[in-house]
Protein backbone atom coordinates (compact mmCIF):
# COMPACT_ATOMS: atom_id res chain seq x y z
CA UNK A 1 0.00 0.00 0.00
CA UNK A 2 1.25 3.46 -0.86
CA UNK A 3 3.01 4.95 2.21
CA UNK A 4 3.09 1.71 4.02
CA UNK A 5 6.13 -0.22 4.86
CA UNK A 6 6.26 -4.00 4.30
CA UNK A 7 6.47 -4.25 8.04
CA UNK A 8 3.28 -2.48 8.43
CA UNK A 9 1.42 -4.53 5.99
CA UNK A 10 2.67 -7.70 8.55
CA UNK A 11 1.39 -6.16 11.43
CA UNK A 12 -2.22 -5.61 9.86
CA UNK A 13 -1.94 -9.09 8.74
CA UNK A 14 -0.97 -10.45 12.19
CA UNK A 15 1.91 -12.00 10.44
CA UNK A 16 1.67 -15.96 10.88
CA UNK A 17 1.07 -15.68 14.46
CA UNK A 18 -2.91 -15.92 14.10
CA UNK A 19 -5.45 -13.10 13.64
CA UNK A 20 -5.00 -11.38 17.38
CA UNK A 21 -2.83 -8.80 15.27
CA UNK A 22 -5.80 -7.69 13.04
CA UNK A 23 -7.81 -4.85 14.34
CA UNK A 24 -10.85 -6.04 15.44
CA UNK A 25 -13.04 -4.55 13.02
CA UNK A 26 -17.18 -5.80 11.92
CA UNK A 27 -17.12 -6.90 9.08
CA UNK A 28 -20.36 -4.45 8.19
CA UNK A 29 -17.75 -1.42 9.44
CA UNK A 30 -16.64 1.26 7.41
CA UNK A 31 -13.46 0.44 5.59
CA UNK A 32 -9.99 0.39 7.36
CA UNK A 33 -7.94 2.42 5.10
CA UNK A 34 -9.11 4.94 2.40
CA UNK A 35 -9.80 3.61 -1.10
CA UNK A 36 -6.73 4.80 -2.75
CA UNK A 37 -4.46 2.59 -0.48
CA UNK A 38 -6.12 -0.57 -1.03
CA UNK A 39 -4.70 -2.80 -3.78
CA UNK A 40 -6.96 -3.72 -6.59
CA UNK A 41 -6.79 -7.64 -6.80
CA UNK A 42 -6.54 -9.74 -9.81
CA UNK A 43 -7.45 -13.62 -9.15
CA UNK A 44 -6.68 -15.40 -12.49
CA UNK A 45 -7.26 -19.13 -11.99
CA UNK A 46 -6.55 -21.39 -14.85
CA UNK A 47 -8.19 -24.84 -15.83
CA UNK A 48 -6.41 -28.03 -15.47
CA UNK A 49 -2.76 -26.07 -15.93
CA UNK A 50 -0.24 -28.14 -14.41
CA UNK A 51 2.85 -27.55 -12.49
CA UNK A 52 5.14 -27.93 -15.54
CA UNK A 53 3.24 -26.47 -17.92
CA UNK A 54 4.91 -23.00 -17.49
CA UNK A 55 8.48 -21.67 -18.68
CA UNK A 56 9.54 -20.57 -15.21
CA UNK A 57 8.65 -23.75 -13.41
CA UNK A 58 10.65 -25.33 -16.12
CA UNK A 59 8.41 -25.69 -19.46
CA UNK A 60 10.58 -25.90 -23.02
CA UNK A 61 8.14 -26.86 -25.58
CA UNK A 62 5.47 -24.21 -24.43
CA UNK A 63 6.27 -20.65 -23.93
CA UNK A 64 4.64 -18.24 -21.58
CA UNK A 65 6.11 -14.78 -21.35
CA UNK A 66 3.53 -13.15 -20.00
CA UNK A 67 3.56 -15.35 -16.71
CA UNK A 68 6.90 -15.72 -16.96
CA UNK A 69 7.12 -11.54 -16.33
CA UNK A 70 5.09 -12.09 -13.56
CA UNK A 71 7.48 -14.78 -11.84
CA UNK A 72 10.28 -11.98 -12.41
CA UNK A 73 8.72 -9.07 -11.18
CA UNK A 74 6.57 -10.85 -8.06
CA UNK A 75 6.84 -13.96 -6.24
CA UNK A 76 7.08 -17.29 -7.73
CA UNK A 77 5.58 -20.49 -5.31
CA UNK A 78 6.87 -23.98 -5.39
CA UNK A 79 4.66 -25.56 -2.77
CA UNK A 80 1.56 -24.14 -3.68
CA UNK A 81 -1.57 -26.30 -3.71
CA UNK A 82 -5.16 -26.67 -4.95
CA UNK A 83 -7.67 -26.83 -2.22
CA UNK A 84 -8.88 -30.08 -4.06
CA UNK A 85 -7.32 -32.33 -7.55
CA UNK A 86 -10.58 -31.12 -9.37
CA UNK A 87 -12.58 -28.11 -10.19
CA UNK A 88 -15.79 -27.91 -8.15
CA UNK A 89 -14.52 -28.40 -4.55
CA UNK A 90 -11.25 -26.44 -5.35
CA UNK A 91 -13.43 -23.42 -6.17
CA UNK A 92 -16.36 -23.91 -3.50
CA UNK A 93 -12.70 -24.05 -0.96
CA UNK A 94 -11.16 -20.83 -2.70
CA UNK A 95 -14.16 -18.97 -2.30
CA UNK A 96 -15.10 -19.84 0.89
CA UNK A 97 -12.29 -20.58 3.23
CA UNK A 98 -13.77 -24.46 3.70
CA UNK A 99 -12.04 -27.61 2.35
CA UNK A 100 -15.05 -29.22 0.18
CA UNK A 101 -14.60 -32.64 1.52
CA UNK A 102 -16.12 -31.42 4.74
CA UNK A 103 -19.68 -30.33 2.71
CA UNK A 104 -21.52 -33.31 0.69
CA UNK A 105 -22.47 -32.40 -2.40
CA UNK A 106 -19.26 -30.56 -3.76
CA UNK A 107 -18.20 -32.88 -6.03
CA UNK A 108 -17.78 -32.13 -9.31
CA UNK A 109 -20.91 -30.22 -10.78
CA UNK A 110 -23.57 -30.93 -13.76
CA UNK A 111 -24.67 -27.96 -15.85
CA UNK A 112 -27.88 -28.16 -14.13
CA UNK A 113 -27.14 -28.60 -10.26
CA UNK A 114 -27.97 -25.53 -7.53
CA UNK A 115 -26.15 -23.32 -6.21
CA UNK A 116 -23.71 -25.40 -3.56
CA UNK A 117 -22.65 -22.01 -1.76
CA UNK A 118 -25.87 -20.61 0.80
CA UNK A 119 -26.08 -17.27 0.23
CA UNK A 120 -25.69 -14.68 2.83
CA UNK A 121 -22.13 -16.90 3.81
CA UNK A 122 -18.85 -15.04 4.01
CA UNK A 123 -17.06 -15.48 1.01
CA UNK A 124 -14.30 -13.61 -0.35
CA UNK A 125 -16.02 -11.55 -2.77
CA UNK A 126 -18.59 -10.85 -0.01
CA UNK A 127 -15.59 -10.17 2.40
CA UNK A 128 -14.06 -7.64 -0.30
CA UNK A 129 -17.54 -6.06 -1.09
CA UNK A 130 -17.30 -4.66 2.87
CA UNK A 131 -14.16 -3.51 2.69
CA UNK A 132 -15.11 -0.60 -0.36
CA UNK A 133 -14.19 -2.87 -3.43
CA UNK A 134 -15.89 -3.67 -6.66
CA UNK A 135 -16.39 -7.25 -7.21
CA UNK A 136 -17.09 -9.34 -10.52
CA UNK A 137 -16.18 -12.86 -11.41
CA UNK A 138 -15.30 -13.10 -15.20
CA UNK A 139 -15.36 -17.01 -16.74
CA UNK A 140 -15.55 -20.65 -15.33
CA UNK A 141 -18.25 -21.10 -12.43
CA UNK A 142 -19.23 -24.35 -11.97
CA UNK A 143 -20.60 -23.66 -8.60
CA UNK A 144 -24.13 -24.65 -9.67
CA UNK A 145 -26.89 -22.30 -10.33
CA UNK A 146 -30.45 -21.40 -8.93
CA UNK A 147 -32.26 -22.69 -5.72
CA UNK A 148 -33.29 -26.39 -6.88
CA UNK A 149 -32.50 -28.92 -9.75
CA UNK A 150 -32.46 -29.07 -12.53
CA UNK A 151 -31.71 -24.97 -13.29
CA UNK A 152 -33.52 -23.63 -15.67
CA UNK A 153 -32.32 -21.22 -18.17
CA UNK A 154 -35.22 -19.85 -19.66
CA UNK A 155 -35.93 -17.08 -17.30
CA UNK A 156 -33.69 -15.32 -14.26
CA UNK A 157 -31.50 -17.95 -13.15
CA UNK A 158 -30.95 -16.69 -9.19
CA UNK A 159 -29.16 -17.15 -6.83
CA UNK A 160 -25.63 -17.89 -8.50
CA UNK A 161 -22.96 -15.53 -8.15
CA UNK A 162 -24.54 -12.66 -7.24
CA UNK A 163 -25.70 -13.42 -4.28
CA UNK A 164 -22.71 -14.55 -2.62
CA UNK A 165 -20.49 -11.31 -3.28
CA UNK A 166 -20.30 -10.33 -7.09
CA UNK A 167 -21.83 -7.36 -8.73
CA UNK A 168 -20.96 -8.52 -11.78
CA UNK A 169 -20.96 -12.26 -13.38
CA UNK A 170 -20.03 -13.33 -16.69
CA UNK A 171 -19.41 -16.83 -16.61
CA UNK A 172 -19.62 -20.21 -18.31
CA UNK A 173 -22.28 -21.93 -15.96
CA UNK A 174 -20.27 -25.17 -15.71
CA UNK A 175 -17.34 -26.58 -18.00
CA UNK A 176 -16.47 -26.31 -21.33
CA UNK A 177 -17.16 -29.62 -22.31
CA UNK A 178 -21.11 -29.84 -20.15
CA UNK A 179 -24.16 -28.12 -21.33
CA UNK A 180 -25.56 -25.36 -21.56
CA UNK A 181 -23.26 -23.93 -24.16
CA UNK A 182 -24.04 -20.50 -23.61
CA UNK A 183 -22.80 -17.13 -21.86
CA UNK A 184 -24.49 -15.79 -18.50
CA UNK A 185 -24.62 -12.70 -17.74
CA UNK A 186 -25.68 -11.65 -14.00
CA UNK A 187 -29.36 -13.45 -14.22
CA UNK A 188 -29.92 -14.21 -17.35
CA UNK A 189 -28.53 -16.06 -20.80
CA UNK A 190 -26.49 -13.67 -22.76
CA UNK A 191 -28.74 -13.52 -26.69
CA UNK A 192 -31.57 -15.97 -25.51
CA UNK A 193 -34.51 -16.60 -27.83
CA UNK A 194 -37.61 -16.88 -25.74
CA UNK A 195 -38.88 -19.03 -29.05
CA UNK A 196 -35.91 -21.57 -28.48
CA UNK A 197 -35.54 -22.34 -25.25
CA UNK A 198 -32.84 -24.38 -23.82
CA UNK A 199 -33.69 -27.87 -23.17
CA UNK A 200 -30.83 -30.46 -21.11
CA UNK A 201 -30.97 -34.02 -21.13
CA UNK A 202 -27.89 -35.33 -18.62
CA UNK A 203 -28.63 -39.12 -19.26
CA UNK A 204 -26.59 -38.42 -22.83
CA UNK A 205 -22.96 -39.28 -22.46
CA UNK A 206 -20.22 -37.76 -23.90
CA UNK A 207 -19.90 -39.09 -27.80
CA UNK A 208 -23.24 -40.16 -28.11
CA UNK A 209 -24.82 -38.86 -31.26
CA UNK A 210 -27.09 -36.13 -29.01
CA UNK A 211 -24.58 -35.00 -26.85
CA UNK A 212 -22.69 -33.05 -29.64
CA UNK A 213 -22.78 -29.25 -29.64
CA UNK A 214 -21.41 -27.33 -32.24
CA UNK A 215 -19.50 -30.29 -33.97
CA UNK A 216 -18.04 -30.81 -30.36
CA UNK A 217 -19.05 -34.32 -27.86
CA UNK A 218 -19.89 -32.43 -24.62
CA UNK A 219 -21.79 -34.13 -21.26
CA UNK A 220 -25.05 -33.84 -21.35
CA UNK A 221 -27.35 -33.19 -24.90
CA UNK A 222 -28.49 -29.26 -25.42
CA UNK A 223 -30.89 -28.10 -27.28
CA UNK A 224 -32.55 -24.98 -28.13
CA UNK A 225 -30.71 -21.57 -27.51
CA UNK A 226 -28.90 -21.74 -30.57
CA UNK A 227 -28.60 -17.79 -31.04
CA UNK A 228 -26.91 -18.23 -27.51
CA UNK A 229 -24.52 -20.69 -28.15
CA UNK A 230 -20.76 -19.51 -28.03
CA UNK A 231 -17.98 -20.68 -30.21
CA UNK A 232 -15.53 -22.35 -28.68
CA UNK A 233 -12.42 -21.08 -30.19
CA UNK A 234 -13.48 -17.64 -29.12
CA UNK A 235 -13.96 -18.39 -25.43
CA UNK A 236 -10.12 -17.02 -24.48
CA UNK A 237 -11.12 -13.33 -26.36
CA UNK A 238 -14.63 -13.21 -24.84
CA UNK A 239 -12.96 -13.68 -21.42
CA UNK A 240 -10.33 -11.29 -22.27
CA UNK A 241 -12.57 -8.28 -23.43
CA UNK A 242 -15.00 -8.74 -20.33
CA UNK A 243 -12.05 -8.96 -17.58
CA UNK A 244 -10.79 -5.62 -19.21
CA UNK A 245 -13.79 -4.28 -19.60
CA UNK A 246 -14.54 -4.98 -15.82
CA UNK A 247 -11.57 -3.21 -14.75
CA UNK A 248 -12.06 -0.35 -16.79
CA UNK A 249 -15.34 0.39 -15.81
CA UNK A 250 -13.65 -0.08 -11.79
CA UNK A 251 -10.21 1.69 -12.34
CA UNK A 252 -11.27 4.65 -10.06
CA UNK A 253 -12.14 1.89 -7.28
CA UNK A 254 -10.90 -0.86 -5.75
CA UNK A 255 -12.03 -3.36 -7.37
CA UNK A 256 -11.55 -7.28 -7.29
CA UNK A 257 -11.66 -9.38 -10.23
CA UNK A 258 -11.95 -13.24 -10.51
CA UNK A 259 -11.08 -14.61 -13.84
CA UNK A 260 -11.35 -17.89 -14.03
CA UNK A 261 -10.41 -19.15 -17.72
CA UNK A 262 -11.88 -22.09 -20.00
CA UNK A 263 -7.77 -23.10 -20.97
CA UNK A 264 -6.42 -25.34 -20.59
CA UNK A 265 -9.98 -27.78 -19.93
CA UNK A 266 -11.08 -29.69 -22.88
CA UNK A 267 -12.37 -29.26 -25.18
CA UNK A 268 -9.25 -27.95 -26.28
CA UNK A 269 -10.49 -25.62 -29.29
CA UNK A 270 -7.80 -22.64 -29.14
CA UNK A 271 -8.23 -19.68 -31.60
CA UNK A 272 -6.50 -20.33 -35.06
CA UNK A 273 -3.53 -17.52 -33.99
CA UNK A 274 -2.50 -20.16 -31.50
CA UNK A 275 -3.04 -23.29 -33.46
CA UNK A 276 0.33 -24.81 -33.77
CA UNK A 277 2.33 -22.27 -31.92
CA UNK A 278 3.38 -24.55 -29.20
CA UNK A 279 5.57 -27.78 -29.53
CA UNK A 280 3.46 -29.52 -27.22
CA UNK A 281 0.09 -30.10 -29.40
CA UNK A 282 -3.37 -28.66 -29.00
CA UNK A 283 -2.98 -28.46 -25.38
CA UNK A 284 0.53 -26.50 -24.97
CA UNK A 285 -1.53 -23.86 -27.89
CA UNK A 286 -4.51 -24.15 -25.18
CA UNK A 287 -1.63 -22.97 -22.65
CA UNK A 288 0.23 -20.10 -25.52
CA UNK A 289 -3.78 -19.00 -25.57
CA UNK A 290 -3.99 -18.91 -21.56
CA UNK A 291 -0.65 -16.87 -21.38
CA UNK A 292 -1.87 -14.36 -24.09
CA UNK A 293 -5.08 -13.64 -21.84
CA UNK A 294 -2.70 -12.78 -18.57
CA UNK A 295 -1.24 -10.57 -20.98
CA UNK A 296 -4.21 -9.02 -21.91
CA UNK A 297 -4.67 -8.07 -18.31
CA UNK A 298 -1.59 -7.01 -17.35
CA UNK A 299 -2.15 -4.30 -20.51
CA UNK A 300 -5.00 -3.31 -19.46
CA UNK A 301 -3.95 -2.22 -15.73
CA UNK A 302 -0.89 -1.12 -17.63
CA UNK A 303 -3.15 1.60 -19.98
CA UNK A 304 -5.17 2.45 -16.97
CA UNK A 305 -2.14 2.85 -14.86
CA UNK A 306 -3.29 0.77 -12.23
CA UNK A 307 -0.47 -1.89 -12.28
CA UNK A 308 1.34 -0.53 -9.55
CA UNK A 309 -1.75 -1.05 -6.98
CA UNK A 310 -2.76 -3.95 -8.24
CA UNK A 311 -2.00 -7.59 -6.92
CA UNK A 312 -2.28 -10.09 -9.89
CA UNK A 313 -2.23 -13.78 -8.89
CA UNK A 314 -1.98 -16.67 -11.51
CA UNK A 315 -2.55 -20.08 -10.72
CA UNK A 316 -4.53 -23.40 -11.41
CA UNK A 317 -7.51 -25.14 -9.97
CA UNK A 318 -5.59 -28.98 -10.16
CA UNK A 319 -2.64 -30.72 -11.73
CA UNK A 320 -2.51 -30.93 -15.49
CA UNK A 321 -3.80 -33.83 -17.19
CA UNK A 322 -3.85 -35.21 -20.76
CA UNK A 323 -7.44 -36.01 -21.58
CA UNK A 324 -6.33 -38.48 -24.27
CA UNK A 325 -9.06 -41.23 -23.12
CA UNK A 326 -12.16 -39.79 -24.71
CA UNK A 327 -14.15 -39.31 -27.90
CA UNK A 328 -12.46 -36.21 -29.17
CA UNK A 329 -8.94 -36.74 -29.71
CA UNK A 330 -9.11 -33.67 -31.91
CA UNK A 331 -9.95 -30.87 -29.53
CA UNK A 332 -7.68 -32.75 -25.85
CA UNK A 333 -4.36 -33.42 -27.69
CA UNK A 334 -2.22 -37.08 -27.34
CA UNK A 335 0.48 -38.72 -25.32
CA UNK A 336 2.25 -38.26 -29.02
CA UNK A 337 1.00 -35.07 -29.67
CA UNK A 338 1.98 -33.81 -26.12
CA UNK A 339 5.48 -34.31 -27.47
CA UNK A 340 6.98 -35.55 -24.31
CA UNK A 341 6.25 -32.48 -22.38
CA UNK A 342 5.97 -32.54 -18.65
CA UNK A 343 2.74 -31.01 -17.75
CA UNK A 344 3.63 -31.82 -14.25
CA UNK A 345 6.97 -31.61 -14.00
CA UNK A 346 8.75 -33.75 -11.67
CA UNK A 347 5.75 -34.68 -9.86
CA UNK A 348 3.82 -37.89 -9.65
CA UNK A 349 0.51 -38.59 -10.91
CA UNK A 350 -2.05 -35.76 -12.17
CA UNK A 351 -5.76 -34.00 -11.99
CA UNK A 352 -7.82 -36.25 -9.28
CA UNK A 353 -4.81 -37.66 -7.37
CA UNK A 354 -4.05 -37.76 -4.07
CA UNK A 355 0.10 -37.66 -5.25
CA UNK A 356 1.37 -34.28 -5.65
CA UNK A 357 0.24 -33.70 -9.32
CA UNK A 358 -3.03 -33.62 -8.51
CA UNK A 359 -3.22 -30.31 -6.09
CA UNK A 360 0.58 -29.09 -6.37
CA UNK A 361 0.15 -26.06 -9.02
CA UNK A 362 1.52 -22.88 -10.61
CA UNK A 363 1.26 -19.83 -8.17
CA UNK A 364 2.88 -16.69 -9.26
CA UNK A 365 1.58 -13.14 -6.89
CA UNK A 366 2.89 -9.76 -8.57
CA UNK A 367 2.24 -6.54 -6.88
CA UNK A 368 5.26 -3.61 -7.59
CA UNK A 369 6.86 -2.72 -5.21
CA UNK A 370 5.72 -4.71 -2.39
CA UNK A 371 5.70 -8.37 -3.12
CA UNK A 372 9.07 -9.24 -3.80
CA UNK A 373 11.44 -12.17 -2.88
CA UNK A 374 11.77 -14.17 -6.15
CA UNK A 375 11.10 -17.81 -5.33
CA UNK A 376 8.87 -18.99 -2.09
CA UNK A 377 9.31 -22.16 -0.77
CA UNK A 378 6.41 -21.92 1.71
CA UNK A 379 3.11 -24.15 1.86
CA UNK A 380 0.25 -22.05 0.89
CA UNK A 381 -3.18 -23.25 -0.90
CA UNK A 382 -6.19 -21.18 -2.31
CA UNK A 383 -8.30 -21.64 0.47
CA UNK A 384 -6.26 -19.76 2.60
CA UNK A 385 -6.99 -16.39 0.46
CA UNK A 386 -10.35 -15.33 2.60
CA UNK A 387 -8.26 -14.96 5.59
CA UNK A 388 -5.48 -13.38 3.88
CA UNK A 389 -7.46 -10.90 1.83
CA UNK A 390 -9.37 -10.22 5.58
CA UNK A 391 -5.80 -9.73 6.91
CA UNK A 392 -4.73 -7.67 3.69
CA UNK A 393 -7.72 -5.50 4.14
CA UNK A 394 -7.43 -4.55 8.10
CA UNK A 395 -10.32 -6.96 8.62
CA UNK A 396 -11.16 -9.56 11.54
CA UNK A 397 -13.36 -12.28 10.21
CA UNK A 398 -15.50 -14.17 12.10
CA UNK A 399 -15.02 -16.69 14.28
CA UNK A 400 -17.26 -19.33 12.13
CA UNK A 401 -16.09 -18.38 8.69
CA UNK A 402 -13.28 -19.34 7.00
CA UNK A 403 -12.75 -22.33 8.99
CA UNK A 404 -9.59 -23.73 6.72
CA UNK A 405 -8.05 -20.73 5.91
CA UNK A 406 -4.84 -19.30 7.00
CA UNK A 407 -3.32 -15.97 6.69
CA UNK A 408 -0.38 -16.05 4.03
CA UNK A 409 0.21 -12.93 3.54
CA UNK A 410 3.52 -12.38 4.71
CA UNK A 411 3.97 -15.36 2.18
CA UNK A 412 2.53 -13.27 -0.71
CA UNK A 413 4.65 -10.54 -0.06
CA UNK A 414 7.78 -12.42 -0.39
CA UNK A 415 8.69 -12.40 3.22
CA UNK A 416 10.49 -15.14 5.59
CA UNK A 417 8.22 -15.16 8.47
CA UNK A 418 9.52 -16.85 11.60
CA UNK A 419 7.08 -19.30 11.43
CA UNK A 420 5.46 -20.93 8.71
CA UNK A 421 2.41 -19.28 7.91
CA UNK A 422 0.74 -22.83 7.50
CA UNK A 423 2.21 -26.02 9.27
CA UNK A 424 -0.02 -28.46 7.90
CA UNK A 425 -2.57 -29.03 4.77
CA UNK A 426 -5.28 -31.45 3.74
CA UNK A 427 -4.12 -32.28 0.49
CA UNK A 428 -7.69 -33.45 -1.36
CA UNK A 429 -7.62 -36.41 -4.29
CA UNK A 430 -9.42 -39.22 -4.57
CA UNK A 431 -8.30 -40.12 -1.01
CA UNK A 432 -7.79 -37.34 1.92
CA UNK A 433 -3.45 -37.22 2.65
CA UNK A 434 -2.11 -34.66 4.91
CA UNK A 435 1.14 -32.65 4.78
CA UNK A 436 3.34 -30.90 7.77
CA UNK A 437 6.68 -29.66 6.67
CA UNK A 438 8.26 -31.99 4.09
CA UNK A 439 6.20 -35.11 5.34
CA UNK A 440 3.35 -36.23 3.48
CA UNK A 441 0.84 -39.21 4.61
CA UNK A 442 -1.61 -40.48 2.19
CA UNK A 443 -3.21 -43.16 5.08
CA UNK A 444 -5.00 -45.50 2.82
CA UNK A 445 -1.81 -46.36 0.75
CA UNK A 446 -1.25 -46.38 -3.09
CA UNK A 447 -4.17 -48.80 -4.50
CA UNK A 448 -6.38 -45.89 -2.82
CA UNK A 449 -4.51 -43.26 -3.56
CA UNK A 450 -4.05 -43.55 -7.66
CA UNK A 451 -3.51 -46.50 -10.31
CA UNK A 452 -1.84 -49.13 -8.64
CA UNK A 453 0.42 -51.77 -9.81
CA UNK A 454 -1.37 -55.75 -9.38
CA UNK A 455 0.07 -56.70 -5.82
CA UNK A 456 1.20 -53.12 -4.74
CA UNK A 457 0.84 -52.59 -1.39
CA UNK A 458 -1.93 -51.47 1.02
CA UNK A 459 -0.26 -49.86 3.53
CA UNK A 460 -0.02 -46.23 4.30
CA UNK A 461 2.70 -44.16 2.24
CA UNK A 462 4.95 -41.74 3.84
CA UNK A 463 7.22 -39.68 1.49
CA UNK A 464 9.49 -36.79 2.31
CA UNK A 465 8.84 -34.36 -0.27
CA UNK A 466 12.23 -32.40 0.51
CA UNK A 467 14.28 -35.03 -1.21
CA UNK A 468 11.68 -37.09 -3.29
CA UNK A 469 9.41 -34.37 -4.84
CA UNK A 470 8.47 -37.11 -7.26
CA UNK A 471 6.95 -39.47 -4.17
CA UNK A 472 8.48 -42.34 -5.38
CA UNK A 473 9.97 -43.86 -2.41
CA UNK A 474 7.78 -44.98 0.59
CA UNK A 475 9.29 -44.60 3.89
CA UNK A 476 5.84 -45.77 5.70
CA UNK A 477 8.43 -48.74 7.35
CA UNK A 478 11.08 -46.55 8.28
CA UNK A 479 9.02 -43.67 10.67
CA UNK A 480 6.06 -45.93 11.96
CA UNK A 481 5.76 -42.68 14.61
CA UNK A 482 5.65 -40.37 11.75
CA UNK A 483 3.10 -42.41 10.26
CA UNK A 484 1.16 -42.35 13.53
CA UNK A 485 1.37 -38.73 14.28
CA UNK A 486 0.49 -37.63 10.79
CA UNK A 487 -2.56 -40.09 11.18
CA UNK A 488 -3.78 -38.36 14.02
CA UNK A 489 -3.27 -35.16 12.74
CA UNK A 490 -5.16 -36.32 10.14
CA UNK A 491 -7.98 -37.47 11.64
CA UNK A 492 -8.27 -34.34 14.57
CA UNK A 493 -8.73 -31.65 11.25
CA UNK A 494 -11.63 -33.75 10.38
CA UNK A 495 -12.71 -33.97 13.69
CA UNK A 496 -13.03 -30.63 14.71
CA UNK A 497 -14.37 -29.59 11.53
CA UNK A 498 -11.66 -26.61 11.03
CA UNK A 499 -8.07 -25.81 10.98
CA UNK A 500 -7.64 -22.34 11.04
CA UNK A 501 -5.92 -21.03 14.36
Amino acid sequence: MPGMSRRDLLRLGGACLGAAAVRPLGLAAAPATPPHQRPNIVFILADDLGYGDLGCYGATKIKTPHCDRLAREGVRFTDAHAPSAVCTPTRYAFLTGEYAWRRPGTGILSGIAPLIIEPGRLTVPALLQRAGYATGIVGKWHLGLGATAPTDYNGEIKPGPLEVGFDYAWIIPATGDRTPCVWVENHRVVNLDPNDPIRLDYSVRRGEPKSFVRGIPRIGAQTGGTAALWKDDEIADTLARKAEAFIERNKDRPFFLYLSTHDIHVPRVPHARFRGTSQAGVRGDAVHSFDWTVGQVLAALERLSLADNTMVIVTSDNGGVLDTNGPDHVNSGTVETNNGHPHNGPLRAGKGSAYEGGTRVPFIVRWPGRARGGVSHELICHVDMLATFAALTAQALPPDAAPDSFNVLPALLGEKPPTPCRDHLVEHGNVLAIRKGPWKLIPRGQAAAGKAKKGAARGPELYNLADDIGETRNVADQHPELVQELSALLDRVRERGRSRP
